[in-house]
Order: C-alpha cells, then structure tokens, then sequence
C-alpha cells in the first residue's frame, strides 16, 4: 500500500552554501542549524575541518532552494561568526521515493523505497515509526528495524 505519490526529478534550481567557522560554540551551530531548517534549508551539515594557522574548525554547509538564497545568507551573517559565504547552483537528482506501510507484530510501520529506472536501489523503515515502537515497547531500536526488514524481506 503505497501512503504518498512516487517522485523521480532533477532539480537544477538549488544553491550550495558554505561556511568555514573557527570561534563558534556548537551550542551555537545546533541553533544555527535550527533557524536554517525552519526558513527552508533542505539540507544543513557540518564538517570538521582545519583551517589558517592549523586552527581546528567547522565547515557549515547547507542546500536551499534558489529563491531561499538571501534568507539563508541573513541567518549566517547575523547568527554566526562567518565573514563571508561562498555559494554556488547546484543540480540534485532525487531518486523516485514510494512509501508502503508494512506491519509487525507490533503494528505498521512506513517504509520509504528509493527507485532508479523503475528498480528498488535503497529502502529503509522510517524511523520515527520506529523509535515509537522501541519507546513504547521498551525494547531496542535495532530490534524493530530487524524485525520490519525481516516482514519486508519475508
């Protein structure tokens, strides 16, 4: 049973932000990440990196939507302690994704295919039904995905 409609699309509309930051607290780069997410970040992550004078540091960077360029400038310059972003067009290819629920002894559970040319590349469960299951149960996480692989699989 399928729960939303299959996609498969390239989106050439989409930009690529980078940051290098080396005097920031990552309580800070957690909120960042927070304000980023919320003003229409599809993706946001950090890499450690070492930078001038063999300084440890952070490369934040963060994929948008072209249109959500300037909001996503606004929050690094006014939230970190970057003095310049570097960005530039980025095309993504998003596998076609199909959902389909499968049930457990402990109830459905969503899980997310990903197709390529029509075959099944990458499926995984969804986990937050997962950690609902687990939270519920009282019983380990890895033990739900086990189980829902082994239903999948079955």
């Amino acid at each position: 049973m399928f729960n939303q409609p299959a996609y498969e699309h390239e989106d050439s509309g989409m930009i690529k932000l980078e940051v290098n930051l080396d005097d920031i607290s990552g309580e800070w780069l957690g909120y960042v990440m927070d304000l980023l997410f919320e003003e229409g970040a599809n993706d946001v992550f950090y890499t450690p990196i070492y930078m001038k004078k063999n300084r440890p540091g952070t490369m934040l960077q963060l994929l948008c939507p072209q249109d959500r360029l300037e909001a996503m400038k606004a929050i690094l310059f006014r939230e970190t302690t970057t003095l310049g972003i570097r960005y530039y067009p980025l095309t993504v290819h998003r596998l076609e994704r199909v959902f389909e629920t499968v049930q457990t002894e402990w109830g459905p559970v969503t899980v997310k295919k990903g197709l390529y040319n029509g075959e099944v590349v990458q499926w995984a469960p969804e986990y937050e039904d997962c950690k609902k299951i687990a939270s519920t149960l009282g019983i380990p996480l890895k033990q739900v995905y086990d189980r829902v692989r082994m239903e999948q699989n079955g």
